[in-house]
């Protein structure tokens, strides 16, 4: 018999470990679960931890596909509905006699029956604790929570209830089964869902729990706190920052989500609910303007210059901050319902304060003294997702708190010690390339190796900051420091590096030099202070540049490859759907380099592939013509006398091509030699000031709707042409132009104009 005792006490102490944690089990320091893979999933799992509505087991895991008992989801129910500070009144009370006071869930079951009225047992008056909650069960209880009552409902339960419930978004992603068993997964989002809904009265749920702030997007849930802990979140509309209830600490996963921060009485934050509308897209950046963004895979997304944006730490407009981003940098953008941007994330929102250098490859050795513990990171590597096959030695990698990741630079500057600050044995400041970079305090014991005067590689963190220092010419650690030359003489030089720092500094070049050098990309290196060395860059192209397959002779591009054109000020950053080609020769790339997996990671184009052409619809123009008198031979020397000596003719007069290629959007108009039909399509390329270059394109008349295959490609006979997103789209019968979106609705057919396999006029009447 004490064997039997035995065996049962063993058994009911694993079931416990095997429970959701109670609300006096809080964890102190932050939990990200290591089964939980789905980001929508895991940001309601957070939400929901952060209010005591659910919690993880003592292993570490979250069990998604778990399914929940009804005592468990009554705890849950009552969490939800802020109750647990009414539990003590029912702790001895005994509704249903098979939920006893000694059961481990009495108070909850009793307080969800008797004080809410929020759930019923069976007909045979049990409550059956231990038994599976269905999705209908579940459902029940929880509009019962927004104020349904059955008498509303009408029809046959459960039916009626899971029919209204999806009318009010209460099951939004999850199974509408309402017989089938609830997962653990399925409850975080119904509960989620709960949070953000009204009740039947049609005021807010979430308003009748606390206080709350709507419409906020939340910087940062690590924000230091009045008892020094890291433990508070911090919202984008100002300074204030609020500490979390019940000594909590968020993980990082609801950052940078727009929502409504939920308060207690106290003002301590309860959680953060997240928006359901709109979507988070975390994009690499090819190129930055004050109305646009375009992404290394040529998705167009628009927003306005005073548009929200987060840039280390801080809110500005987009206005402010466009011009800082740089090509490769890692945006995070929100979309709206309409897939408009509402606000952007650049930089992970707040620098780096500590990061870990790779010593061996495949090695992550580190990371997880970065992020506290937390084992559900994603790992970055230069913009590009990584594993820790990736690593490679001398690869810096710091932690963003924002959405959760190890971000992995791999840029390295061999350069002159300039100068450092205070001291060279706990540098917090030092000054290479004619630039100050800030010294992360992880990198003192390399750097106080080193004192001014030495030739040193810096190892910089993806926001530039040093992460440590190797000697100049250590094997594996070459600088890979290049850039755009901005401004070039004889004796000095500016750079701007792709890391996204311009350094400056004397050079002792020829003319001939500066000329070759010029707006071009440079290694960047220094052996003596205050002083540039620039090499051109050239070679390594290997074959021609497929944009439709993504690749460069036999190599594949990254996903976060830079192009570069020649511009107006030198190279340009492009997007591939941008290219004028869909195959682009090999003589028509002037560099190209590989990144640590071999993917091509920059090209660099020349000759006519490198030309800037605007595409659009050719307005020509010619003034009339004059007389003039065209003596004849012999007769150069006498005065006009018209059917003697000579005869008129008439002068070809003033003639402008424009080229129109939006609603007030035209090149031009220039005086121009070349022959353009007036309303003929051509493709043209300027200097400013004239039409350096003209092309009429090819039409294909008549091609069906049906030929499309989504927004991005159309087939004509047997042949697929490639259509950029930001395509010319010209309606003929009313003289306008629209979107691709538009002409696809205004007519089933189009008359398309080409160049080199791409689209680049469309036409509809």
């Amino acid at each position: 018999m004490k064997k039997r005792i035995v065996s049962l006490l063993l058994a009911a102490a694993l079931a416990a470990s095997l429970l959701v944690l109670p609300a006096g089990a809080a964890y102190t320091d932050t939990v990200v679960f290591s089964d939980v893979g789905d980001s929508t999933t895991a940001m309601a799992v957070e939400s929901l931890r952060l209010m005591g509505v659910l919690d993880g087991y003592q292993d570490g895991t979250f069990r998604p596909n778990a399914n929940l008992t009804r005592a468990q989801f009554c705890k849950m129910a009552v969490y939800a509905m802020n109750g647990a500070g009414e539990l003590g009144r029912y702790r001895t009370v005994t509704v249903f006699p098979d939920v006893k006071p000694s059961h481990w869930a009495a108070a909850y079951i009793n307080m969800a029956a008797k004080g809410k009225g929020i759930i019923a047992g069976f007909a045979d008056g049990r409550f059956h604790p231990d038994q599976t909650i269905t999705v209908g069960q579940a459902v029940t209880i929880l509009m019962r929570l927004l104020g349904y009552k059955d008498e509303n409902m009408g029809g046959i339960w459960p039916e009626s209830y899971m029919a209204e419930a999806a009318v009010i978004g209460l099951t939004d992603g999850v199974s509408t089964n309402a017989y089938a068993a609830l997962t653990r997964g399925q409850a975080a989002r119904l509960f989620l869902n709960l949070l953000r809904a009204d009740t039947v009265e049609s005021g807010s749920y979430l308003s009748t729990l606390g206080q709350v702030r709507e419409d906020q997007v939340l910087v940062t849930s690590s924000a230091e706190g009045p008892d020094g802990r890291n433990n508070c979140m911090q919202l984008g509309s100002g300074d204030t920052v609020y500490q979390l209830a019940g000594g909590k600490a968020s993980n990082g996963m609801l950052n940078g989500r727009k929502g409504t921060l939920l308060l207690d009485q106290q003002g301590k934050v309860l959680t953060f609910v997240p928006d359901a509308v709109g979507s988070t897209r975390v994009i690499t950046l090819a190129t930055a303007k004050a109305t646009q963004v375009t992404d290394t895979a040529g998705a167009k997304y628009l927003l306005t210059g005073d548009t929200p944006a987060y840039y280390n730490g801080e809110q500005k407009d987009w206005s402010e901050v466009y011009a800082w981003v740089n090509a490769g940098s890692s945006v995070t953008l929100y979309l709206g319902a309409s897939g408009r941007v509402e606000y952007v994330f650049v930089g992970g929102g707040t620098a780096a304060s500590a990061a870990v250098v790779v010593y061996d490859q495949g090695s992550t050795k580190g990371f997880e003294s970065l992020t506290g513990g937390a084992t559900g990171f994603a790992i970055y590597k230069n913009g590009v997702k990584a594993s820790a096959g990736d690593m490679r030695k001398y690869d810096v990698a710091t932690y963003s708190a924002t959405t959760n990741t190890i971000r992995v630079c791999d840029t390295r500057v061999t350069a002159y010690y300039e100068s450092c600050y205070p001291n060279p044995q706990e540098p917090s400041r030092v000054t290479v390339l004619g630039r100050e970079f800030d010294v992360l305090s992880t990198a003192m014991d390399s750097l106080s190796q080193f004192r001014p005067g030495d030739q040193v590689t810096l190892l910089l963190t993806e926001d530039n900051q040093v992460a440590g220092a190797v000697k100049s010419g250590t094997a594996g650690a070459s600088g890979n420091a290049v850039g755009i030359v901005k401004s070039l003489s004889t004796t000095s030089a500016a750079v701007a590096l792709l890391c996204g720092v311009t350094v400056k500094g004397s050079v002792s070049l020829t003319q001939s030099k500066v000329d070759q050098l010029e707006g071009q990309l440079v290694r960047v290196t220094s052996t003596k202070k205050g002083a540039l060395n620039l090499t051109g860059l050239t070679g390594g192209a290997g074959g021609d540049l497929d944009v439709a397959a993504r690749t460069l002779g036999s190599k594949e591009l990254a996903d976060n490859v830079m192009v570069f054109r020649p511009g107006s000020d030198g190279l340009e950053a492009v997007a591939l759907s941008q290219l004028e080609s869909a195959v682009i020769p090999r003589g028509d790339i002037t560099y190209a380099a590989t990144d640590w997996a071999g993917r091509v990671k920059i090209i660099v184009l020349g000759g006519e592939s490198g030309s800037n052409y605007t595409y659009g619809r050719a307005i020509v123009r010619t003034e009339e013509g004059i007389q003039v008198w065209v003596p004849d031979q012999g007769h150069e020397d006498e005065a006009p006398n018209e059917g003697v000596n000579g005869h008129y003719e008439t002068e070809r007069g003033k003639r402008t091509i424009e080229v129109e290629y939006g609603n007030g959007k035209s090149v031009g108009p220039y005086e121009s030699g070349y022959d353009a039909k007036n309303g003929a399509y051509v493709g043209v390329t300027t200097n400013g000031s004239r039409i350096t270059g003209l092309v009429e394109l090819t039409r294909l008349k008549d091609v069906s709707n049906n030929a499309w295959s989504g927004q991005g490609a159309v087939t004509v006979g047997g042949r697929t042409y490639t259509v950029p997103s930001d395509v010319g789209c010209y309606n003929k019968t009313t003289k306008t132009w629209m979107t691709l979106s538009q002409a696809h609705a205004y007519a089933g057919t189009a008359d398309l104009y080409v160049r080199n396999g791409v689209v680049r006029i469309i036409e509809v009447s």
